[in-house]
């Protein structure tokens, strides 16, 4: 079985939805009516031109990040967003159970305390079937105004009550607002400085149970390990090494090099196949003629990856992780 951790909703009509509570600031209400029939073409038309054309059996969804609009005001049209489009996920299991299971998005306004994002992750959870979560690291959106680093202690209400459901997370920016940068970089960087801080605050040994996932091979992490090996070695006598293995890894690298070096690095049993299909990679490369976020043969193309190794990448670990996953 090819399982794909890391995919996104692929229909619906949040797009109209999300206007109206720009455009009222929520004056109106956010009471959202999904077009089923609309979503019906858009599943079946990403299962018959991507799913079924690369190979996966199963992609988790969760909502488009960067359209959570995580920054705007008043919160209430945030958490609106958030609920409108977990219930889309929702239903596009309900059509089609057999290709999709659902991750949910959290309604991240700063000016929500953590323990009412629990709330939405509860219902999601418990009402909806969902089988993890996805955290932005940053609800300011790159905007400037400091909010506090995943290892600090603000986050302990959504560690415990994630610890408390049995389910991982999937670290994810959404946008940003930051006009020198972008939302593909700002990706990196808050996925970045999520695993530093957890690391520097020792947040596994707090809570050994917590699962977290760093999308798109995490970050800059891995491919600049020797800084931190430095860095921590000498400031903390912490082994960089050891405590990057505590966190999961995604596959949404579009290049066999950078795959190979994360995989050596933190190991098969760590990383788990994503693609972000269709996302950012969903271009065909000229030289090749291949779409870059065709993923899996990058990693069957790998010489020295045993047949448990794949299995690890393609089904255990997604299994493992995501236990309330059901096939």
């Amino acid at each position: 079985m090819i399982i794909d951790v890391h995919a996104h909703t692929n229909g619906g009509n949040l797009g109209n939805f999300k206007a109206g509570l720009l455009a009222s600031r929520g004056y109106h209400g956010g009471r959202y009516q999904e077009n089923e029939e609309a979503l019906r073409r858009a599943i079946e038309n990403h299962k018959t031109n991507i799913l079924d054309k690369v190979g996966t059996d199963i992609q988790f969804l969760s909502p488009r990040p960067f359209q959570l609009m995580h920054s705007e005001k008043p919160a209430k049209i945030v958490y609106w967003y958030a609920q409108a489009s977990n219930d889309v996920n929702a239903l596009s299991v309900k059509i089609e159970p057999n290709r999709y299971r659902a991750v949910a998005c959290l309604p991240q306004s700063p000016e929500i305390p953590v323990k009412e994002w629990c709330v939405e992750l509860e219902r999601c959870v418990n009402d909806l079937g969902m089988i993890g979560l996805m955290i932005n690291p940053d609800p300011y959106e790159g905007s400037g105004e400091f909010y506090p680093g995943m290892g600090e202690e603000h986050w302990y209400p959504l560690y415990e009550k994630m610890v408390e459901l049995d389910v991982p997370a999937l670290i994810h920016s959404a946008g940003t607002r930051n006009p020198y940068d972008t939302y593909q970089n700002y990706f990196i960087t808050t996925e970045t400085l999520c695993i530093l801080s957890i690391v520097e605050h020792k947040v596994f040994d707090t809570f050994p149970d917590l699962k977290i996932i760093v999308s798109h091979g995490g970050g800059s992490i891995p491919y600049q390990i020797g800084r931190w090996r430095s860095n921590y070695g000498r400031h903390m006598g912490i082994d960089f090494d050891e405590q990057l293995r505590k966190f999961y890894f995604d596959t949404v690298l579009y290049n066999q090099e950078s795959l190979e070096l994360l995989f050596r690095l933190v190991g098969t049993d760590r990383c788990m196949f994503g693609t972000e299909n269709p996302g950012t990679g969903s271009y065909r490369d000229p030289k090749t003629g291949r779409m870059l976020d065709d993923i899996k043969p990058l990693i069957e193309n790998i010489g020295w990856l045993t047949e448990q190794d794949k299995m690890n990448l393609f089904e255990e670990n997604a299994k493992k992780v995501f236990s309330r996953f059901r096939a």
